[in-house]
């Protein structure tokens, strides 16, 4: 192991709190809390990692075809190269602040030095040629050796988003929102969706995340949930209701992202909720 980073006890124990911290928000909605296993915890990283990058280290640094930044770890963090910017959050360098704040003292010299200029490589057609390169595999080792810590990060950002949805709805949906995360978050297998529908698609809550005024992110598929039973229905109807979300986020798209290639896929990803529920 990385003798620069946490030991794995001490992110083990940071990354439970965060668990613990959910199951409460989930209880005080809810009245009874999330029996999440330890194995249960680290199913989650496993399965976004597998669900972003095949599970493996290659993928943790990419650049799709068609898109303006890097995607880089288990989750796919956006970073936009600099002077580049788009409508997307650019979670890269938050992931970056909160490994900081985890206790990582060394970063890879290739983020350290551009973190404040953005992704170091301006073009997809660049990021490919040092594929290679002893920058590119540094920050694979580096993200190879912090997976912990990355979904430390996606549940942090999960904890986070219930809080701010509720800002973003409407006064007479918040009440309905919050019910609907809550019937989702009942189970191990909901608390995965709900970490990987975030970390996804977002939280639905930014303005610029929205084609003609519509989002597409987790705010908008609890909105359109109305049910009331737990387990395996909540989570079947969350399923629905992202395949919903994202059918009409492609129908709304600008024509020129030809973002109808990747409809496919997300359906398979949200249609996959529910398996073994």
């Amino acid at each position: 192991m990385d003798k620069r980073l946490p030991s794995t006890r001490s992110k083990m124990g940071w990354f439970l709190a965060s668990l613990a911290c959910l199951c409460l928000a989930v209880a005080a909605q809810t009245h009874a809390a999330v029996a999440l296993s330890n194995a249960e915890a680290m199913r989650i990283g496993k399965k976004v990692w597998q669900n972003e990058c095949n599970g493996s280290v290659a993928g943790l640094t990419s650049w799709n075809a068609g898109e303006n930044f890097a995607s880089l770890g288990i989750g796919h963090f956006i970073w936009y190269p600099k002077g580049v910017r788009g409508p997307f959050d650019e979670s890269f360098p938050k992931y970056i602040a909160f490994a900081l704040s985890a206790g990582v003292k060394l970063l890879p010299t290739i983020v350290t030095s551009n973190l404040e200029k953005g992704c170091p490589w301006q073009t997809r057609e660049e990021f490919l040629a040092a594929e290679s390169s002893t920058d590119m595999k540094g920050l694979r080792e580096f993200l190879a050796n912090t997976v912990v810590l990355q979904t430390q990060f996606l549940i942090a950002r999960l904890e986070n988003s219930l809080p701010k949805m509720l800002d973003e709805a409407a006064p007479a949906e918040r009440k309905n929102v919050g019910e609907q995360f809550a019937r989702v978050a009942s189970t191990p297998r909901g608390c995965y969706a709900l970490v990987d529908y975030v970390n996804f698609k977002g939280e639905g809550t930014l303005h610029t995340e929205r084609y003609h005024d519509q989002g597409w992110g987790l705010l908008q598929v609890l909105e359109n949930m109305h049910g009331q039973d737990n387990g395996r229905a909540a989570l079947e109807e969350f399923s629905r209701s992202a395949a919903n979300v994202l059918r009409r986020r492609v129908q709304n798209s600008p024509p020129e992202r030809k973002e109808a290639r990747w409809l496919p896929g997300w359906l398979n990803r949200v249609n996959s909720y529910p398996a073994n529920s």
